[in-house]
């Protein structure tokens, strides 16, 4: 089978049904826009709390970095602990910290309730050092989260490493046994199928085209005009991630939209899959230019990263097949033969501090900047801006920090620099 330019996640789920000649209601509560984990987790709550809610997409339900992305239900934050603590202080640290266990949580908890056949389960993560001053750091980092976050982390010397892994080339490890592996595009229409019972309205192919703040009387309530007329809510959820466009320009000069890019090969014979993968772990490797890599259910080996920095074309996901199978093979000799049938592209949120945010923005709730952790990161947040709304008490950590706006040549719709961004992350590799 030839290597197709396809999702390979989409080949295994049916999208949910949307009825194309429902029209939009006149007023809802609460308008979402972006149907991905964040907006249709948000959706599903805030509809179970008998909110009228509608979410507006202007692809397919799932159609962004939702259904393309790894399926990794990852603990933890992009940047290490000790930036975090100079950043934030270590009270700010431990709360984030422990949400990002949560997000994990809250990600198992919606599977069970809503009985989402996407095989979750909790496999466990393994970072692998790609060089000896990585691994030497790993014993400091496993004190520290043992000591202030109370989480426990295992390290692997290199010795024992072929216990984990069927490679060679590492200096050692580190597994995180709380994280988690599903299928991010049945996990994600099966959020849209929870969202559509709890009675949320779903809309696809309906672009939000602006949003207009009206006030009357010292109250306020916004337009949003979209390709498929207007409707107005007393409050709206941006949650249109790497996808945010001018409709909503005070968040999408905040988002720095970067490609992430996989390929996926044949089935692979059990004994083989068992050997790259005996523990089935989600992993991934310690450089900032990283690899990500995992077995899926039917043991093909996904294998993923940043082989171009800019956000997926045609052009770019050719190009990164290639780059990314000489990656894997790098990895995993043992491919040298088999097929990669499957490439595909997608684009990750980022920010230019490598954070997530959320709150509000030109009275808008929000929540942005997942960074690869958008499984687990965007259904909690989703979750807790719908909290916010239904009058809970705000205890979201990564509200109120400092929100830096991205440089022109990073932001989105004009990330002409996003090569530089790549060369540099090149650079550190090399120094670091």
């Amino acid at each position: 089978m030839p290597t197709q330019e396809k999702n390979f996640w989409a080949t295994t789920v049916d999208s949910p049904a949307v009825a194309e000649s429902c029209e939009l209601p006149e007023t809802v509560d609460v308008a979402v826009i972006g149907a991905g984990y964040c907006g249709l987790s948000a959706a599903r709550t805030l509809a179970k709390r008998g909110a009228s809610t509608a979410v507006l997409e202007a692809e397919t339900l799932g159609w962004g970095a939702s259904s393309r992305n790894g399926g990794m239900v990852l603990t933890g934050m992009k940047l290490p602990a000790p930036t975090l603590i100079k950043r934030y202080g270590m009270e700010t640290v431990r709360r984030m910290y422990a949400a990002s266990l949560e997000t994990i949580d809250c990600v198992e908890q919606v599977v069970r309730e809503e009985k989402i056949d996407c095989n979750f389960s909790r496999c466990g993560h393994l970072e692998v050092a790609c060089k000896q001053a990585h691994f030497d750091g790993y014993e400091e980092t496993a004190a520290l989260t043992r000591r202030e976050f109370h989480h426990e982390l295992r390290i692997i010397p290199k010795s024992e490493l072929r216990r984990e892994i069927g490679s060679d080339i590492y200096f050692g490890g580190m597994v995180d046994e709380a994280s988690a592996g599903l299928n991010p595009a049945r996990y994600v229409a099966g959020l849209a199928r929870a969202a559509q019972r709890a009675g949320a309205y779903l809309f696809d192919h309906t672009r939000v085209t602006s949003v207009e703040l009206e006030t009357n009387r010292g109250a306020g309530k916004f337009r949003v005009r979209t390709s498929r007329g207007v409707i107005t809510a007393r409050d709206v959820i941006l949650a249109s991630g790497a996808y945010t466009t001018e409709a909503t320009p005070a968040l999408r000069k905040k988002i720095i939209p970067i490609g992430s890019y996989i390929v996926a090969t044949e089935v692979l014979p059990a004994d083989l899959a068992r050997e790259l993968s005996p523990r089935s772990r989600m992993i991934y490797d310690s450089k900032h230019f990283l690899y990500y890599y995992r077995l899926t259910p039917d043991n093909r080996m996904l294998f993923g990263g940043r082989a171009a920095f800019f956000p997926e074309t045609e052009n770019t996901v050719r190009q990164s097949a290639e780059i990314l199978r000489r990656g894997m093979i790098g990895v995993y000799p043992q491919l040298r033969d088999a097929k990669v049938e499957y490439v595909w592209g997608g684009t990750l949120d980022f920010t230019l501090d490598v954070m997530p945010h959320a709150g509000k923005i030109d009275g808008m709730y929000f929540a942005a900047g997942f960074a690869g952790h958008g499984v687990a990161a965007a259904t909690w947040f989703g979750t807790k801006l719908a909290g916010l709304i239904s009058g809970e008490p705000n205890d979201i950590p990564f509200d109120g920090i400092k929100f830096p706006a991205a440089p022109p040549g990073l932001r989105s719709g004009n990330t002409w620099a996003l090569p530089l961004a790549g060369a540099w992350y090149r650079i550190l590799d090399f120094f670091t």
